[in-house]
């Protein structure tokens, strides 16, 4: 059974047409400014809020329908006693600079609710994900870290877009990101192709004769046409991240403005080299292709992709 909410939601009915799904309470996090303590400070209570009606939500599923297991994606209320509940996220140590004595007890509070804690990343440090998933200390018994997970495959395909640009996060940002990039393809002597990320309707059209623009791909579309490009443009979230080292691609990575996670992975994926890595308001598509051939993408076969199957078959047969 599937539950979640938003675009998510709409997603995984687009790829999972087949499975029950259920819309769970809304977190509606925006990122208006560049500033994070403004942005979570003035939200935490509407986010408290939204996380206690989604647990409450989760109590009447597996209530209703029996159920034996929770993954939950990063959603801090999909636990349940009753029921086996296991959180993925690579959030460990959570860094909101200015509020940062605030909001980790509030995360510690939650990590303690599930059984077990899955990260997507590996165990020795740094990993992909740094200090957000790595410490000096030793990791909690019930952490584990089970290789990256990515629905991206890489494999050879000829080229066929010099520039893929996968749009994706909260609004008005991810709005603001197409904007500006939008203004600077279509003068630049590339082919591009933008993914806006909006899965409410499929649409598809050319802004001009060097842009394409495809409102949402599925899974096998949007791997074919990745594979297909010679240099992708995103966002610097950690599932972005994962994609690229499956996809084995260079990359210009653009944190949402304010997102201090997305900030912390590009400049540390960018002092190891691996990117180039730019801000939203500094935004130069030539500059970055200039200095992306200076770049080696992330090493091929440093991160194992199917590492979670045991811990997942382990999981299963304790349900």
């Amino acid at each position: 059974m599937l539950a979640s909410d938003g675009v998510a939601l709409d997603l995984l009915r687009a790829e999972f047409p087949h499975l029950p799904s259920i819309e769970l309470p809304s977190y509606r996090i925006r990122y208006d400014t560049p500033s994070m303590v403004w942005n979570i400070g003035r939200q935490l209570p509407r986010i408290l809020w939204a996380i206690a009606q989604e647990h409450r939500a989760v109590e009447r599923l597996v209530q209703q329908y029996n159920l034996s297991g929770i993954l939950s994606d990063n959603r801090y209320g999909c636990f349940s006693r009753r029921a086996k509940s296991a959180l993925i996220t690579h959030q460990l140590h959570v860094r909101v600079p200015g509020l940062s004595w605030l909001v980790r007890p509030v995360i510690r509070f939650f990590l303690a609710r599930f059984e077990s804690i899955w990260v997507p990343d590996v165990a020795e440090p740094p990993g992909l994900s740094g200090e957000l998933s790595h410490s000096a200390k030793a990791p909690s018994p019930k952490v584990h870290y089970i290789g990256i997970l990515t629905r991206m495959q890489g494999y050879e395909r000829s080229i066929e877009y010099d520039i893929a640009v996968v749009l994706s996060g909260p609004e008005p940002q991810r709005s603001i990101l197409e904007q500006r990039l939008l203004e600077q393809a279509m003068f630049l002597p590339y082919k591009f192709i933008f993914i806006q990320g909006k899965t409410q309707a499929k649409n598809h059209h050319f802004v001009s004769p060097n842009v394409e623009v495809v409102s949402f791909l599925t899974s096998e579309e949007l791997n074919n046409v990745l594979a297909s490009s010679r240099y992708l443009i995103s966002r610097s979230g950690y599932s972005s991240i994962m994609d690229l080292a499956s996809l084995k691609k260079k990359a210009i990575l653009i944190p949402t403005p304010g997102q201090t996670e997305q900030e912390y992975l590009a400049r540390f994926l960018a002092e190891r080299r691996f990117f180039v890595a730019q801000k939203q308001d500094a935004l130069d598509i030539e500059t970055g292709l200039r200095h992306i051939d200076q770049t080696t993408g992330i090493p091929h076969n440093t991160y194992t992709t199917d590492a979670f199957m045991p811990i997942l078959q382990e999981w299963v047969a304790r349900l």
